[in-house]
């Protein structure tokens, strides 16, 4: 039964799908693998992509039937062709947890030998696992071994030695190692540089990337199989546990406290005696516990082992950060209040020594709040990835060119507030994977050229040349009528190439930036009712800046550049703000003494300048600045908001968000063209009219770009049936049969809604009926040389059965044959 069972499945792709199905990796086709038992066994490493934990999770399995279902699960969704993340294109099947504790443990710093100790040398990786076998040394001990073939950075190599191995002969360096790290080295090819350094789980990440783009997919299955199977091992063998004992609170604990303590009671003194207003004493006594508790988290840091297992397993970035770790060996610190208040008084105590009953009960209020957020997030999120999905849904790649000069400024280098000028951090998810607009040079010499398209090595070749700033094609200035064009999206960051035509890169950005909507927070921590610090925070801010609605805190920015002066009006309570430009212009703003000025008095601020703290309205910054400074102002507050929380994603999957909330204008003045003034048009179907009018000798219209919340760009869409089937259903269909509109069925909703194949992928109509002509250098020699032998015996008069000549036929059959038979 098995082995009937086991022949049926094989080379047959089963699709696994676990719910919530929030982004692409949720389903993905594996080989199956008969098991003993009932629950289904997945690979370690593919969890992270389908937030799979084994504590009961459940999940589908779809077996595809038709040969184009099967050819589609195995090529486009095997689990081996899905290691690179679509949102961030670096790789998402990564050692995690137990794993990474292990290569950690593995490749801690090594036991230094007393001073005048010899290491133990040995002439080979293999001799070395021998003596480990052999109990002769230890795991981290330091040991000298010659490695030929293997590639080695160049502080590692001895300095008799040249890096240049040609000129070196064919003497094999000695290097001074750890056992561990030999093990760990053993998980990669021998072309990849040897890793002689404590590894955390950045580095193993970074190091599989490396991989991914330098070895083929075969191996690179291996190399991670590798790393899963050395991480558990190790971690196993390390026996990390947590005990009692492990949680060591800092001696000087109580201290640290006391000399906080008499700082806060001087603050409440001065309270007391009228010196200080009671949000000022607040703001203050927050400021001295929060010290108080960093300086707790870092003695309590000072004083743990290199192998103490919480620290382990925090530092190795395995499980847990710093955070937690304070709040169990230092102390709780500050806690807010149900209203979202910070609570002045911190909580003293950690959770090794327990809370006291007052500590206790005020800890709740923020518990009670994380557990109700939750369950708020996950609908809200959720309902953000469908507006954005809704929106998005009709950008396909459909072009190779659009032919644009335009293009958008991403800086190489930037400059800190204090005026250091450094390598910009954010290079992964602006630069990676564009195309260059313009050649790049640096004093004359060409660096790189128009068209290239930027990875890893050429974004690094350009910090080297110094350069600033390229310009390089953006979603945000593509021409294409409808979608976008391959350039100007640049590489597909789930395949690390150029995008193919046919890619749904709408829905792949909505889902990018939907699924780690419900790790952001949804807390609005208030420091007290001062004003400008409540700015939204977390998901709200991500909303609200999708939705281009009026933000909470707003903020005053300037229409002129100019000087500005600074009054106050007591009588009116309010203080003016007056900005004169070079030729007498004045622009006044009035706002209330709570405020918090950006500028001071006498100071010149430019266009768009911000003049006090709060988050910018995009409208404003539309009206003043244009489209191209709101395009960016919008990407970077949305990044900010992901960033915070440690989530990466592309620059151009919000791209396409804002492309698609900026894409109608509104006509000014119709001219001689057939729109009506107030009219929301396209802005491609403005362009294409005026350039009609005016060639037909008219005069053209004019308009001012519009920008629309996902919300309403949604429904403004030309599509009535996708708009119909997201919202207000009954007005979008009333209106859409009072204006005897037709739907083009170009987005994948309205396609779906009438059972037609999606106009994305293999629904393309180029991917369809494709006629394959086989050219004869594609055909191989041994079927050709058996095509010749079966015309010649049929020639000769010679019965062939079934392609067979009647040789080949009587040896099969075991005995001759009549022709009739």
């Amino acid at each position: 039964m098995w082995d009937v069972l086991e022949e049926g499945i094989k080379e047959h792709p089963v699709l696994l799908n676990r719910a919530p199905t929030l982004h692409r990796l949720g389903i993905q086709a594996f080989e199956p693998v008969l098991v003993e038992g009932k629950a289904i066994q997945i690979h370690p490493l593919v969890c992270t992509a389908f937030n799979a934990d084994f504590d009961g999770d459940q999940m589908a399995v779809h077996v595809p039937l038709s040969a184009e279902a099967q050819a589609e699960a195995r090529v486009l969704m095997l689990s081996t062709n899905n290691i690179l993340s679509p949102a961030h294109g670096r790789p998402i099947a990564v050692p995690t947890q137990d794993m990474v504790l292990g290569i950690y443990y593995l490749t801690l710093e090594p036991e230094r030998p007393e001073e005048g100790e010899d290491l133990p040398a040995f002439s080979s990786v293999d001799e070395a696992l021998m003596a480990l076998d052999h109990r002769k040394v230890r795991l981290h001990s330091v040991v000298k071994v010659r490695m030929p073939g293997k590639a080695l950075p160049p502080e590692m190599l001895p300095e008799t030695v040249q890096v240049d191995t040609a000129s070196n002969g064919t003497r094999v360096p000695v290097v001074e190692t750890t056992i561990g790290r030999l093990i760990f080295n053993q998980c990669f090819p021998d072309t990849e540089e040897y890793v002689n350094r404590p590894l955390m789980k950045g580095d193993v990440g970074r190091l599989v990337d490396s991989c991914v783009h330098r070895y083929d997919r075969a191996q690179v299955e291996q190399i991670l199989d590798n790393l899963k199977n050395v991480g558990f091992h190790y971690a196993t063998r390390a026996g990390v546990t947590l005990g009692v004992q492990d949680v060591t609170t800092p001696p000087d604990k109580a201290k640290i406290l006391d000399r906080h303590e008499k700082e806060a009671s001087k603050i409440e003194t001065q309270y007391r005696k009228g010196i200080i207003t009671d949000d000022e004493r607040r703001q203050e006594l927050i400021t001295i516990w929060t010290q108080a508790t960093d300086v707790v988290k870092d003695a309590m840091e000072a004083q743990f082992g290199r192998t103490n297992p919480i620290y382990m397993m925090a530092n190795s970035g395995a499980r847990g950060n710093i955070m937690q770790i304070r709040q169990i060996a230092g102390m709780r610190g500050l806690v807010a209040n149900p209203k979202g208040e910070i609570i002045p008084r911190p909580i003293k105590s950690n959770f090794r020594e327990g809370l006291s009953v007052l500590e206790y009960f005020i800890s709740t209020h923020g518990a009670r709040k994380g557990l109700a957020d939750t369950a708020l997030r996950t609908a809200d999120s959720g309902y953000l990835t469908r507006r954005l999905v809704d929106v998005a849904q009709e950008l396909i790649v459909r072009e190779e060119d659009c032919g644009t000069d335009r293009s958008i400024p991403a800086w190489v280098v930037v400059e800190t507030p204090k005026g250091v000028r450094e390598p910009n951090a954010h290079v992964d998810t602006s630069l990676f994977g564009r195309v260059l607009a313009e050649d790049v040079k640096v004093e004359r010499k060409k660096v790189a050229s128009k068209g290239d398209e930027l990875d890893d090595v050429s974004v690094q070749r350009l910090i080297d040349a110094g350069v600033d700033v390229v310009r390089v094609r953006s979603a945000n200035t593509c021409e294409a009528e409808y979608g976008v064009c391959r350039l100007c999206y640049g590489w597909s960051l789930a395949a690390g190439r150029l995008v193919d035509i046919g890619e749904s890169v709408g829905i792949v950005a909505a889902q990018s930036i939907g699924e780690p909507g419900t790790q952001l927070t949804m807390r609005t921590f208030h420091t007290g009712g001062v004003a400008g610090e409540d700015i939204t925070h977390g998901l709200p801010r991500v909303v609200e800046l999708f939705e281009a609605r009026r933000p909470k805190g707003e903020a005053l920015i300037t229409e002129l550049p100019g000087t500005v002066e600074i009054e106050d009006d007591e009588e009116k309570k309010e203080r003016r703000l007056t900005v004169t430009s070079e030729d007498g212009e004045q622009v006044q703003y009035k706002m209330s003494f709570r405020a918090r000025l950006l500028v001071g008095d006498g100071d010149t601020v430019d266009v768009g300048q911000q003049l006090t703290e709060g988050s910018v309205n995009p409208h404003e910054k539309l009206k003043i600045e244009g489209i191209q400074a709101l395009q960016h102002h919008l990407v970077e507050e949305v990044q900010q908001v992901y960033r915070s929380q440690g989530v990466t994603i592309h620059d151009k999957h919000i791209e396409l968000i804002v492309r698609q909330m900026l894409r109608k204008v509104q006509i000014i003045e119709p001219g001689d063209t057939e729109f009506l003034p107030g009219d929301l048009v396209d802005r491609r179907r403005f362009e294409a009219q005026n350039r009609e009018t005016v060639e037909n000798g008219g005069s053209p219209a004019t308009a001012r770009p519009q920008l629309l919340g996902i919300t309403k760009a949604s429904l403004a869409t030309d599509s009535w049936l996708s708009a119909a089937s997201f919202q207000e259903t009954t007005r979008v269909l009333t209106e859409a049969a009072i204006a005897a509109k037709s739907d083009g069925l170009l987005g994948l909703k309205e396609n779906v809604i009438i059972g037609k194949l999606i106009p994305a992928g293999t629904g393309m109509g180029r991917y369809r009926n494709v006629q394959v002509r086989v050219k004869p250098e594609a055909i191989p020699e041994y079927w050709l040389a058996r095509q010749r032998e079966i015309a010649e015996a049929q020639e000769a008069g010679e019965p062939v059965l079934a392609g067979l000549t009647r040789e080949e036929a009587e040896q099969m059959l075991g005995g001759a044959f009549s022709p009739e038979e």
